[in-house]
């Protein structure tokens, strides 16, 4: 096995280019070295400039996704070894603005995850002293995988609906609202149906499926859209059916 392997990073600097350029670097070649060791290392030792995010460096924060040769992943939990003998090709997410180099704007992203109101939604709560609001396991079995999501938005870099149409809801909000819709403790399943029963929203998705491949936590994006859609058709069935409710 080669001792280096070539990384060829996407360069943006706004303050002095128009166009993203890319720049290769030469990185040690280790079987226990993620994608994010190689640019740490371009960082300390051969260029400071380079911008990317990062921090857990354990698949927990989801902040350094990244598209590694044409796919989105974690460049924490993405071996260089796997890659040999190279050349690793570095770029910023697809679907969002860039800032600078791998760094881009989230900011999309983070105003439409309060929309789909993703927490405990209750008419009225009961009185602390009649204690908490328990669940059984098979309660927590029928949300507990779309919880596991990190909010690293490799699904929205690879779902081909949120590239065209940004006002997309998009697959990681939608998964998220259906984890609260199927929690045993929440009563704000109509209120989120309000917001996302329209063509940005559940119907936007024509179930690519490439999110649900994208997700580093098995949290299956695109499972919790269908399964939405399923309960959305129900719905407007009975409405039809019974228009003044069931009887």
């Amino acid at each position: 096995m080669a001792d280096t392997i070539t990384l060829e990073v996407a360069r943006y600097r706004p303050d002095r280019e128009s166009e993203p350029t890319v720049e290769e670097f030469e990185v040690p070649l280790r079987r226990d070295w993620a994608v994010l060791d190689g640019l740490n290392h371009v960082k300390d030792y051969l260029d400071g400039s380079l911008s990317y995010r990062w921090s857990c460096r354990m698949g927990i924060c989801g902040s350094c996704g990244m598209t590694v040769n044409g796919e989105p992943r974690l460049t924490c939990a993405t071996f260089l070894v796997d890659y040999a003998p190279g050349p690793v090709r570095v770029e910023p997410l697809a679907n969002f603005p860039v800032i600078r180099d791998l760094v881009v704007d989230i900011g999309d992203f983070m105003r439409k995850l309060p929309q789909v109101s993703p927490w405990i939604v209750r008419g009225q709560e009961k009185p602390v002293e009649e204690g908490e609001y328990l669940q059984t396991p098979e309660q927590l079995a029928d949300y507990s995988q779309f919880s596991m999501c990190i909010n690293c938005m490799l699904c929205y870099s690879a779902c081909p609906v949120y590239g065209l149409d940004p006002e997309f809801v998009g697959p990681a909000a939608i998964a998220l609202a259906q984890r609260y819709n199927l929690d045993s403790r929440d009563e704000g399943a109509d209120v989120r149906m309000d917001l996302l029963i329209h063509p940005e929203g559940i119907w936007g998705c024509t179930f690519v499926g490439e999110c649900t491949r994208a997700c580093p936590k098995g949290v299956d994006p695109a499972g919790a859209i269908q399964r939405y859609k399923l309960t959305a058709a129900l719905q407007s069935l009975r409405s039809f059916v019974l228009p003044r409710g069931p009887r």
